[in-house]
């Protein structure tokens, strides 16, 4: 079958929209079609080469659709709709025995099969496991997560990575508790979600920090309390708000050296920064060994926000049906499979949240 997909030939090349021949589904493996897939930042690193892919590939990894096929041994059937999961646990590995399923060594091993086809007979794989710029996908039944009820299908798709991000960073790595204050670095799709998580946990301030002023109102929709426009001075400017104290909590969101070091510096004393943005190899932040002991700071990675998928989703589908959780105001734009360069641009501009693309 013949389906249309956004397709990155190479490291560094234009993505091309074009026709790929996808596979019937295998055992343990079902076939997908997209309602709607988020552009999300990791997709311009894979296509960047910030973030390794085996190409040439169908990026995507944040959609949601409705199972139409299965192979044998699925218990999925078709009619579900599911939020796709770019990051299935094995459940054997040192870290799944931990419970750490979003640290799973085989998470990714997916990435490498062979995805579909182009018309010449090119292989193309899945950019992190599920290729969802496409009109259709097939994927492992583990990449398929049944919908909870209550939730929209195109807004759904969020769920599948900035949602579970931003909830995670919130309520598994920065534990954030009523009545603390919290500053997040980067207002795009995560960064918004992380205000919505930050308010859903009771914080009595929530300051939004982004170098775009066009920010401002998407962030104050989603939870902010105030907004600093990022530049040498923020720290200054969010201890200014928190009485010359720092913030309990900040999180970084962007994946820059910088954002990261102000974060830190905006954080009070024994307070926690968890950095949640993927920077380049190449940005290098830097401490020195005083500081370290006398802020007695926590300085933390999240990695999909410390999420268990299976165990988040149903909590973020009850956030979502009882009104706390505001899945439309993450995005911005609706688009389609072309308009995704025009996306990566907005991206590297500072401009705009979530872009999703809607079949």
């Amino acid at each position: 079958m013949t389906v249309r997909a956004a397709v990155l030939p190479a490291v560094g090349a234009p993505l091309e929209i074009t026709g790929i021949e996808l596979p019937e589904p295998g055992p343990g493996q079902v076939r997908v079609r997209l309602a709607a897939a988020g552009v999300c930042h990791s997709d311009l690193s894979l296509s960047n080469g910030t973030m390794r892919v085996p190409v040439p590939a169908v990026l995507g990894h944040e959609g949601a659709g409705t199972v139409t096929a299965v192979g044998e041994g699925v218990g999925l059937v078709p009619g579900t709709p599911v939020v796709l999961n770019w990051a299935p646990a094995c459940g054997g590995c040192p870290a799944c025995a931990r419970g750490e399923v979003w640290l799973c060594g085989h998470a990714l091993d997916g990435a490498a099969r062979v995805h579909a086809r182009t018309a010449d007979g090119t292989e193309l794989h899945p950019g992190l496991n599920v290729g969802a710029f496409a009109e259709e996908t097939v994927v492992p039944a583990a990449c398929a997560l049944p919908l909870p009820e209550g939730v929209p299908l195109i807004d759904a798709a969020l769920l599948g990575c900035a949602v579970l991000t931003g909830y995670g960073a919130v309520h598994h790595s920065a534990r954030v508790q009523p009545g603390e204050t919290v500053a997040v670095f980067g207002v795009g799709g995560v960064g918004l979600a992380t205000l919505q998580a930050a308010r859903i946990a009771g914080a009595a301030r929530i300051i939004a920090v982004d170098v775009s002023p066009g920010k401002e109102e998407l962030a104050r929709a989603c939870g902010a309390t105030d907004f600093v426009l990022a530049d040498e001075q923020t720290p200054r400017a969010v201890r200014a708000l928190t009485d010359r104290q720092g913030v309990d909590v900040a999180v970084e969101c962007a994946g820059r050296a910088q954002s990261i070091r102000a974060a830190w510096e905006s954080t009070r004393r024994g307070g926690r920064t968890t950095v949640v943005g993927i920077g380049g190899k190449d940005e290098q932040v830097t401490f020195n060994a005083l500081e370290i002991f006398h802020w007695g700071r926590t300085l933390t990675g999240c990695v999909y926000g410390n999420s268990d998928p299976a165990r988040d989703l149903p909590a973020i589908a009850a956030h979502v049906r009882e009104g706390r959780l505001n899945l439309s105001a993450l995005v911005t734009e609706h688009i389609t499979l072309k308009d995704i360069p025009a996306a990566f641009e907005d991206m590297l501009a500072g401009r705009g949240g979530r872009a999703l693309v809607v079949f």
